[in-house]
């Protein structure tokens, strides 16, 4: 063991956005877990040159994009994701917001009740479910929404990763969120109303 300024447990406590992060980039959970570990490694033992101008979770997705490209180039495979549709910014977010928000931007209609919301998480079915509605966004969606609400970057962080403009990546999580809240109430929500 060497004198490392970032302890094995404080590096650990990322691991699962790590391992989210090279899941979606990697779409194999043995390649992605190998990819996570070698980061947490390779900070481990490089933990000296963290020198706190970004965030921890920052510099861990640094090392592990670079272990992600060292793989591809290794494979010979394209890591690229390609989303076959062009966003159509103007007219789909007006079509989206009809639908579901006023003039005023408040909901017609809100989502519908979570009775007991803590509980609901805590449930491994509900993060199943959710993992099943993550999984039929378009890649490049759930790329996007991936990058945000999971790993944390921020939207310029996100733009540059996915190569999007900034009026684009709004697009694109309007949409994503329109979709995952959609197919929750279906799978989740709904269905534990059926139950009771």
């Amino acid at each position: 063991m060497t004198d490392n300024s970032l302890s094995e447990a404080l590096l650990a406590e990322h691991r699962q956005v790590l391992f989210r992060y090279a899941l979606l980039q990697m779409r194999d959970p043995e390649l992605a877990d190998d990819a996570v570990q070698e980061t947490l490694l390779s900070a481990w033992q490089g933990s000296a040159g963290f020198a706190g101008k970004a965030s921890l979770r920052t510099w861990l997705i640094g090392i592990l994009k670079h272990k992600i490209a060292d793989h591809w180039r290794r494979s010979a495979h394209d890591p690229v994701l390609t989303d076959s549709h062009r966003l159509d910014a103007a007219e789909d977010a007006e079509a989206d917001e009809d639908a579901f928000f006023m003039s005023n931007g408040h909901w017609h209609s809100g989502p519908s009740a979570w009775n007991d919301p803590e509980a609901a998480f805590r449930q491994q079915e509900f993060w199943t479910v959710y993992e099943t509605c993550q999984n039929n966004l378009p890649p490049k969606m759930a790329k996007v929404f991936m990058l945000r609400e999971l790993v944390g970057l921020e939207a310029d962080e996100v733009c540059r990763e996915a190569g999007l403009t900034e009026t684009n990546y709004w697009v694109v999580m309007h949409r994503a969120r329109l979709r995952l809240r959609e197919c929750l109430e279906i799978r989740w929500f709904n269905s534990q109303k059926q139950e009771k």
